[in-house]
């Protein structure tokens, strides 16, 4: 998802979209100390795209006090 895609969206559904990463990084990092994990990379992607979420929300946030 990119960050056109987010912006797009209500704080409200950012702040589900953030919640269910930080899960699956969490489940991620388990499968990883379990040596489960089968796409390393996929730990990056979801740091990143949490990440994203997190900085279209401040943009938001920002706006929103300036307003």
């Amino acid at each position: 998802m990119d960050a056109q895609e987010l912006r797009n969206k209500t704080p409200d559904q950012l702040k589900d979209e953030l919640a269910s990463l930080k899960k699956e990084a969490f489940n991620l990092r388990f499968q990883q100390a379990t040596g489960q994990m089968e796409n390393t990379a996929r730990m990056r992607g979801v740091k990143r795209a949490a990440a994203r979420v997190k900085t279209v929300l401040n943009e938001k946030a920002a706006t929103a006090a300036v307003e």
